[in-house]
């Protein structure tokens, strides 16, 4: 009778433990989004003071250009400090700057207006390579550039007659490159357009419709368009279409103001609340020369608060 009784209180005590622990499952919250949906570079890049993420609706301008966080249409999100020089460093050079502050390497992977067309390093064994490392990828296409652009060395390839066609191919060229190269969909495709004279009515409307179709295109096959330019020419005339209403605009925003300190919230020409949040990009110094594990670069300096290349 004592054996029954102490069997008897055993199983209580076992049933009571594990309505415990399935009680707990059922009220738990829901987990948390994997660390690679949103991950935070080495030291966070700083933010500024002008403002917080800006509210659903507002971030790209114009319909289609996205809205919100991005991290909600799959997009991967570095928060930090990243480089980008004009050729692809090799795997050896990589690993030399892990011993820097830097996390993010912005990679010109195509397009008619690239300096360093011949990328030897650049192909789809690196990407997975670096990525690996730790690495996130900041993918960059210089296309055709502004017919009224400012710097001689891209006037050689200038947009047509036919922006919005040319715009529309050559956003079908960046989709096929960054694929071959191992970049998924809702990777971001960052199109460079060197700084130009946006002032001139004619020019800005032939370099719109080609900004407009690359980024449609783009997006159209599920990838995130972006736009590089200097902050007092291309991001000013994007904020300034914005504000019309414009469609089809990019959905991240790469700024480049030299000279200024690091922080992506604080850039004059654009409203606090535009392109918010996760979705700005401040290239804060240029042409610039840095030592890592023994290896120099000439780089520009970024920091991010963007998505990244999805690898894959």
């Amino acid at each position: 009778m004592e054996r029954r009784k102490k069997i008897i209180q055993y199983l209580v005590a076992m049933l009571t433990a594990l309505a415990s622990f399935i009680g707990g499952l059922l009220s738990a919250p829901s987990a948390a989004a994997p660390s690679g949906a949103g991950s935070a570079g080495a030291g966070a890049v700083p933010a500024g003071g002008s403002g917080g993420s800006g509210a659903a609706g507002t971030s790209g301008g114009g319909s289609g250009a996205g809205s919100g966080d991005p991290r909600e249409q799959g997009a991967e999100i570095f928060r930090g400090y990243g480089f980008d020089t004009c050729r692809t460093p090799s795997l050896g050079a990589m690993n030399a700057w892990r011993k820097s502050h830097y996390r993010a390497v912005g990679v010109y992977f195509g397009g008619r207006g690239r300096a360093c067309k011949h990328q030897p390093n650049l192909n789809r064994r690196w990407t997975l390579a670096v990525h690996r490392a730790g690495w996130r990828l900041l993918p960059l296409y210089v296309g055709s550039q502004s017919p009224c652009v400012r710097s001689e060395n891209k006037r050689h390839a200038p947009i047509g007659d036919q922006p919005w066609s040319e715009g529309t191919s050559e956003g079908r060229d960046a989709v096929r490159r960054a694929s071959a190269l191992g970049m998924a969909e809702r990777s971001p495709l960052y199109l460079d357009m060197e700084a130009y004279d946006h002032d001139d009515p004619r020019c800005a409307r032939t370099t719109l419709r080609f900004v407009r179709a690359w980024s449609r295109e783009v997006r159209r096959h599920g990838y995130l368009p972006g736009f590089y330019s200097s902050a007092a020419t291309g991001v000013a005339h994007m904020e300034r279409a914005r504000r019309d209403g414009v469609r089809d605009l990019p959905e991240v925003m790469w700024f480049a103001r030299w000279g200024a300190e690091p922080a992506v919230r604080d850039e004059p020409v654009l409203d606090s609340g535009a392109w918010q949040p996760h979705r700005r990009i401040h290239q804060y110094a240029g042409d610039v020369t840095e030592s890592h594990g023994g290896v120099p670069m000439q780089i520009d300096r970024n920091a991010v608060d963007a998505p990244v290349a999805v690898i894959g």
